[in-house]
């Protein structure tokens, strides 16, 4: 079904019509000084009409008509669709700092860093959580808010996946992470404001300390699931032989803990994929989403469709004056 999102602005299609009886017509500059010199040419004197004129004042107006047109933001509404909604928005705060970069989790047979492995898993706990709002955060040495919260969870899954590790810088500012998630969810429901914060490190950059972030979270209903990322030994090798290392002795379970605690949420050790993937799995079952239903219809903007037109014609109409001076001077020169 065709309709318009503005239809009040259909009120200026007359303007060109008021402008012509209203304001004062330009003076006669007098008749033409050019005379030509052979019979049968002449060129319209001031005031005096002629096809072309008349076809430019034709195409002006239509392309004034299509110009109000557009402006008034033609639309396509398509057929009504049942989209599953449960109102719960979701903010998934990812880190992307330069220990994200260390190899010490497995896909498949092969090794692979800890952010490749947050995105592949990560992105099909997104596509999962149909009838939520999803949103994404990246941060680093600073966090910015990467997708907002939105119903379109394709686009979120693959802002995740065009995701490098540094995007946001190297250090870790989960504090800042937590802020700006709050900030985010301020204006949904207090009872439906979810976080889910994955890390592999300690705070150890941004402008707000996360205890002050964890005050502020439960002074706002936010609920945040934490995860820890990282395997907890892997061995080395080196010139005194194979030894066993910590890769994941900086990462402050004990803030992480708290954080999830005190705002209602659960700490997830995750060491590797499979933990990962059960994590996310206990996630869904903690925040369920919703089975009913609200009916959407998708809406196609079509306004290029009147302004591209209305440049054709005010194209022909400025077009128009040189075909006939081409015409005339051939028949001068002929």
């Amino acid at each position: 079904m065709f309709e318009l999102a503005w239809p009040w602005l259909l009120i200026a299609l007359p303007l060109p019509f008021l402008a012509a009886w209203l304001l004062p017509r330009a003076r006669d500059a007098g008749s033409a000084a050019l005379r030509l010199p052979h019979a049968g040419l002449a060129l319209p004197q001031a005031g005096e009409s002629s096809p072309i004129s008349n076809m430019r004042r034709i195409l002006a107006l239509l392309a004034w008509a299509l110009l109000v047109l557009a402006a008034a933001r033609p639309q396509w509404l398509g057929e009504p669709e049942d989209v599953p909604r449960s109102g719960r928005d979701l903010l998934l705060a990812v880190d992307t700092s330069g220990s994200m970069s260390i190899e010490d989790m497995q896909i498949g047979n092969y090794a692979a860093d800890r952010f490749s492995t947050v995105q592949m898993i990560a992105s099909d706990f997104v596509e999962r959580r149909v009838g939520d709002r999803v949103g994404l955060i990246l941060f680093g040495s600073r966090a910015y808010l990467l997708t907002p919260l939105t119903f379109d969870l394709k686009t979120v899954a693959k802002q995740l996946d065009d995701s490098t590790i540094g995007l946001a810088g190297r250090e870790t500012a989960i504090g800042d992470a937590v802020g700006l998630s709050v900030k985010r969810l301020l204006e949904r429901p207090q009872d439906q404001r979810v976080l889910v914060l994955l890390t592999d490190g300690v705070n150890n950059a941004g402008e707000l300390d996360p205890k002050k972030a964890i005050e502020l979270a439960v002074a706002n209903k936010v609920r945040i699931y934490t995860v820890g990322i990282g395997a907890e030994s892997v061995s080395v090798n080196s010139l005194f032989g194979s030894r066993t290392v910590n890769p994941s002795a900086d990462l402050d379970v004990a803030m992480l803990t708290d954080m999830a605690e005190r705002t209602g949420g659960k700490f997830f050790r995750a060491r590797d994929t499979a933990e990962l993937a059960g994590i996310y799995r206990e996630i869904d079952e903690l925040e369920p989403v919703a089975d009913k239903e609200e009916t959407l219809r998708p809406v196609d903007e079509i306004y290029y469709q009147p302004l591209a037109l209305a440049m054709l014609l005010a194209l022909a109409a400025c077009a128009l004056p040189w075909l006939r001076s081409r015409r005339l001077a051939g028949q001068v020169f002929r």
